[in-house]
């Protein structure tokens, strides 16, 4: 069975949303990368490896020891690095899609105060109509 293409993946409803930031040339899905959780296990695996490894060299462990850490830190390192990006797109794609208040009664965010007031003044402009210069001159100017 192939992969469906991206088109026909926007266009299912279990599918993410087109606006979704790419990823290999089809929109990022939340449910197949690393979760906060995995991110926070990460976190303190390398902070633990972080006090560790140089213990490991006070304390005079031997030397394969140290070194499996230090390379192992680098890979834990890696491995933060990866899912906190990860993290961080999906952040920003979910702020970029809603740009509104989560709350029902929420104030109006100032986007929202400024689409309306853009809106407003376009509206009284289409429903004024052309004007001429007549219609700039005063009462004694005709």
């Amino acid at each position: 069975m192939s992969e469906p293409t991206a088109d026909e993946r926007g266009k299912s409803g279990d599918q993410p949303a087109l606006d979704a930031p790419n990823y290999k040339g089809a929109p990022l899905d939340a449910e197949r990368g690393p979760g906060l959780g995995c991110f926070w296990i990460q976190v303190v695996l390398l902070v633990v490896l972080l006090v560790a490894t140089p213990l490991s060299v006070m304390l005079v462990f031997p030397p394969w020891v140290s070194a499996a850490m230090l390379l192992l830190t680098l890979v834990i390192l890696f491995f933060v690095g990866q899912t906190m990006i990860f993290l961080l797109r999906l952040v920003a794609a979910d702020r970029r899609a809603q740009r509104r208040p989560l709350r029902e009664g929420a104030r109006k965010t100032v986007g929202q105060l400024e689409s309306e007031s853009t809106a407003q003044a376009e509206s009284d402009e289409d429903d004024a109509g052309p004007r001429s210069d007549e219609d700039d001159a005063g009462p004694g100017q005709r």
